[in-house]
């Protein structure tokens, strides 16, 4: 259906509401219109941070601990999880997919890394790689991972939907036969075997903070400059915003697909990495609904589910928004069952308020455009 106002309005009552008033309505309430559409419409673009807001406000009286730094530090450390995770499924999402995987890749570059940590039997011996090594290897496995979700969606055109979730069997499935559904402890490594350091991604702070926080704030930098000052940005907005539009122009529509779904899994593996570092410990469950976790934060950050609109910035107020409501519940003693039932809730509000916003946008400029032409009669 068009809605550049050419279109058949017989399935838009709506719009000609709309306009029959704003025709017979003088100018000033024409204009005053337009002024609440707008004050409306900011209010919905700040969604995520009057809600952080609101959480910090809240858990700060109800509780002495919640706004101390060294809480604050360590609420921000969950977050960072959350986070990389999530600047990996903002690309995905605005390209107009989904990545339901990411949660599996988490789990199955932990048991990874634990494997190779345990060391490799090669030969008859058994072989310690270096830490960076195993890191590296990880990592390619997420990427390996997001591959194949981009190879399913773009050569053989299964539902990101569908293609995902087959994706997020096929790793959690491979986690489980790699370490035979047990967890590797002690992943701290041996000092004479030279494969020591792991725990510094989960216990390092350098500067003062922890690790994990600055490996978000790095990648968020990166995915920053890759939207903002790369053709690649353009291309990724231009293809979730239009994607026939976009394939006219010339944008590469599949390299474009394939390589949001290889960044998603990269981001996902660091995240595993970082759990399994903090914990010492790698367990093929690790990981579980944290692609919801994901999904939630960039939605509430702002982005659309249909791709073409969200930024950095949102999404990460977002992660903290998820980080902090989990963490002040836990704080307050409320029961995981109820955290459950209000994190769903909050990721329906967060989808309502999207679609709502959508709506106030488009009777936000068709009051403005009335408005204008008044003002010029």
């Amino acid at each position: 259906m068009r809605d550049d106002g050419h279109g058949d309005h017989r399935h838009q009552p709506g719009r000609r509401v709309m306009t029959a008033t704003a025709t017979t309505a003088p100018p000033e309430q024409a204009a005053a219109r337009a002024r609440r559409l707008s004050l409306l419409n900011i209010a919905f673009e700040l969604r995520a941070f009057i809600a952080l807001a609101v959480l910090i406000v809240i858990f700060g009286l109800l509780s002495d601990s919640f706004l101390t730094v060294a809480n604050l530090i360590t609420m921000t450390k969950h977050v960072a999880i959350n986070g990389v995770i999530a600047l990996g499924m903002l690309l995905v999402i605005l390209k107009g997919g989904i990545d339901l995987s990411v949660g599996s890749i988490v789990g199955l570059s932990g048991v990874v890394a634990g494997e190779l940590l345990q060391g490799l039997h090669v030969g008859g011996v058994i072989a310690y790689p270096p830490v960076w090594v195993v890191i590296v290897l990880c990592v390619a496995v997420g990427m390996a991972i997001g591959g194949l979700n981009g190879l399913l969606v773009t050569r053989f055109n299964v539902a990101p939907f569908i293609a995902t979730l087959g994706m997020l069997y096929v790793a959690r499935g491979a986690a489980m036969l790699i370490s035979n559904g047990a967890t590797y402890p002690n992943l701290g490594g041996n000092p004479a075997l030279g494969n020591t350091g792991f725990e510094l991604l989960g216990s390092g702070r350098p500067l003062g903070l922890p690790t994990s926080i600055w490996i978000m704030i790095l990648l968020a930098v990166a995915v920053v400059l890759l939207l903002v000052k790369s053709p690649f940005g353009r291309w990724l907005y231009a293809t979730g915003g239009n994607e026939r539009a976009a394939d006219l122009s010339g944008v590469p529509i599949r390299r474009v697909k394939t390589i949001v779904y290889v960044i998603s899994g990269a981001c996902a593996a660091v995240a595993g990495l970082i759990i399994a570092s903090e914990l010492t410990s790698a367990a093929p469950q690790a990981g579980e609904t944290y692609e919801l976790n994901a999904i939630a934060a960039v939605v509430i950050g702002g982005a659309a589910l249909s791709g073409g609109r969200g930024t950095v910035r949102g999404t990460l107020v977002g992660a903290f928004v998820i980080g902090f409501l989990a963490d002040g519940l836990v704080i307050l003693g409320v029961s995981t069952f109820w955290q459950i039932l209000i994190k769903g809730a909050v990721i329906i509000l967060a989808v309502m308020l999207d679609q709502g916003q959508q709506r106030f946008k488009r009777r936000g400029a068709a009051a403005a455009a009335v408005a204008a032409s008044k003002k010029q009669d």
